[in-house]
């Protein structure tokens, strides 16, 4: 949830029923809801008005829900994001959290469920919103606004995926942490992409923000262990 009392939500969806049921049933659980009919439009809105959670339907007129969450997060835009989609196929469903869901949900699903994971996706958001700027070895991350200053004065902006990896080694700092903790950390739906997902982010943050990624500093990959994050760097053995 966000600083406002009420959480404001985007519905994404071109089904008109749908969409007005999904709305009032969010309006009775104390929350503002908007509805756009197709890809481009919900772009456009969720670009330009602070929406807390964005319900988001994959097959759209325009612009398909998978091109609208990459854009969002190319935008360094952070709110969680729910997939609705007919297509209920393990690619597919991989594919949303890959691109930067959050949670997944086929079509037909039960409104109660719609709104559970609402409710949880809203409290992991607020959660963020609390989060520090981090500093390490030169280096400055703001995790609420996915943006961060390289050692070397480069901008970057993260996506949601980055972000919420580098926070889970900060959580668990000095500590190894296994591949798998961190997909069941980050990712928390019914589908887990495979550990090489973690292990090409982890190599990611590496190239951003170690001077040297082949001999890090900070973001540790252990094979047969895990990962290792570290502010001070670590002595070598």
């Amino acid at each position: 949830m966000s600083r406002t009392a009420t959480p404001r939500i985007l519905i994404v969806e071109d089904d008109r029923e749908i969409a007005e049921v999904i709305r009032d049933n969010l309006l009775e659980e104390g929350c503002q809801a908007d509805i756009a009919a197709d890809g481009r439009a919900g772009l456009e809105a969720a670009l330009h008005v602070p929406y807390d959670l964005l319900i988001l339907d994959v097959m759209l007129p325009h612009q398909d829900g998978f091109t609208v969450c990459e854009a969002l997060r190319r935008e360094g835009r952070s709110l969680p994001i729910l997939f609705l989609t007919a297509r209920d196929g393990r690619e597919d469903r991989v594919r949303g959290l890959e691109v930067g869901g959050d949670d997944y949900l086929p079509k037909p699903f039960h409104l109660r469920e719609l709104l559970l994971r609402v409710r949880g996706l809203l409290q992991r958001g607020h959660g963020r919103h609390e989060a520090p700027t981090v500093h390490f070895g030169g280096n400055r991350v703001d995790l609420e606004r996915c943006r961060a200053v390289a050692w070397n004065g480069t901008e970057y902006r993260l996506d949601r995926r980055e972000v919420a990896v580098l926070e889970t080694l900060l959580e668990h700092e000095g500590e190894v942490v296994d591949p798998q903790k961190i997909l069941e950390t980050v990712w928390r739906g019914d589908v887990l992409p495979s550990t090489r997902t973690v292990r090409r982010l982890v190599a990611d943050l590496a190239r951003r923000f170690e001077p040297d990624p082949e001999h890090p500093r900070h973001f540790h990959d252990l094979p047969g262990e895990g990962f290792l994050f570290t502010r001070q760097p670590r002595e070598r053995s």
